[in-house]
């Protein structure tokens, strides 16, 4: 009965496995269309990723049922129990991102009804390092990297440092009285809603860290 418990367990780990690639893969996809979208002023790109939001919405809830259940009917320890809370928390970022994604998404719509608007610089480049976060903290999950997900961490420093420097873009164009300064507002959100992406993606990567380990060590003050 004991062998017979531990295969169904496994089974259930390895369905978990499966949805939690699914919805990460929706959820990088629709980061890069959003950033497609973005770059080229595509309202017909960002008004896809705002459909597919929901779909991602539903794998969420999907993920979390499977955990729970795995939870209430196996009662699992040590790491198969820290895959279980991994994914729980990695499950709630992932929609979040999903949620900040629509957001981007529904910039680029407003955008799109304006006149085209010219793309600050940090932008490109914050959605470069942030699209690239999310791949490699995506991947430490699936590769049980400890490596690839202590660096994730230490770049999330890139993206403040270009984010406050969207401010100050800002501040200027506004003191300059710049044309179409409104637009830089917007595009000042776009830059608030990838700054929070890579710390969705920083605690993916903390927790896939966790996992891996079995204790908690976030931030590496000092590394």
């Amino acid at each position: 009965k004991v062998i017979k418990m531990a295969n169904i367990l496994e089974k259930e780990i390895s369905s978990l496995e499966k949805k939690i690639s699914t919805i990460s893969m929706k959820v990088e996809e629709n980061m890069n269309n959003a950033v497609s979208a973005l770059v080229k002023n595509d309202t017909r790109i960002a008004k896809q990723v705002i459909n597919d939001d929901y779909a991602i919405d539903n794998f969420e809830i999907e993920v979390e049922e499977q955990c729970l259940k795995i939870l209430a009917l196996h009662q699992p320890v040590a790491v198969d129990l820290r895959y279980i809370v991994s994914v729980l928390k990695i499950n709630n970022d992932l929609e979040r991102i999903g949620d900040l994604v629509g957001n981007i998404a529904e910039v680029v719509i407003y955008l799109g009804e304006e006149k085209k608007a010219h793309v600050p610089p940090a932008i490109p480049e914050m959605a470069e390092i942030v699209s690239d976060m999310l791949k490699e903290s995506l991947d430490a999950l699936f590769k049980k990297d400890i490596n690839k997900a202590i660096n994730i961490q230490k770049r999330d420093d890139e993206v403040d440092t270009l984010h406050s420097k969207m401010y100050k873009y800002v501040e200027d164009n506004i003191n300059n009285k710049k044309n179409n300064y409104m637009h830089d507002i917007r595009f000042l959100s776009v830059s608030r809603y990838l700054e929070r992406i890579a710390d969705h993606c920083t605690n993916i990567a903390e927790d896939v860290e966790y996992y891996i380990k079995g204790k908690i060590t976030r931030h590496h003050f000092g590394d």
